[in-house]
């Protein structure tokens, strides 16, 4: 089925490079959504969609099972259709250009956050076990 006279029609690449926190844009049953403003307003936060960016994000949409209110929503943030013939087959994974501007979100972080918890939690435990089995003993 033709887009409609007058829509834009996207190649994927195009699509794909719009893949930040201030510029996101979906691909959702062959049509072109910029949901750059409800990235802070999204129930899922702004990392599902920014996951859901350089690919066709259809099957992640369904998946979720979106309400009526949500399917609703989706007009407002149209701009246009993908040329399907660009779009790859194979689902590709991009990882956002803003990623590393969220060091709560990057995996080194995260390592270097538990290097740090683990003995402390570690040390607590053995503290509360300690106190634990002296009280049992007295």
């Amino acid at each position: 089925m033709a887009a409609p006279a007058g829509t834009k029609t996207f190649v994927f690449n195009e699509v794909s490079k719009h893949n930040k926190t201030k510029d996101c844009w979906l691909i959702i049953h062959g049509k072109v959504y910029d949901v750059t403003p409800f990235m802070e307003d999204h129930p899922g936060g702004d990392e599902v969609l920014l996951a859901a960016t350089g690919k066709d994000a259809t099957t992640d949409y369904e998946d979720i099972g979106h309400s009526n209110d949500a399917q609703n929503m989706m007009h407002k943030y149209y701009i246009g259709e993908v040329d399907k013939e660009t779009v790859p087959q194979k689902r590709v994974y991009v990882q956002p250009k803003d990623w590393a501007s969220k060091p709560d979100k990057n995996p080194e972080f995260v390592i270097k956050i538990l290097q740090f918890l683990v003995p402390i939690i570690i040390l607590g435990l053995a503290f509360a076990i300690r106190s634990y089995t002296k009280e049992k003993s007295a």
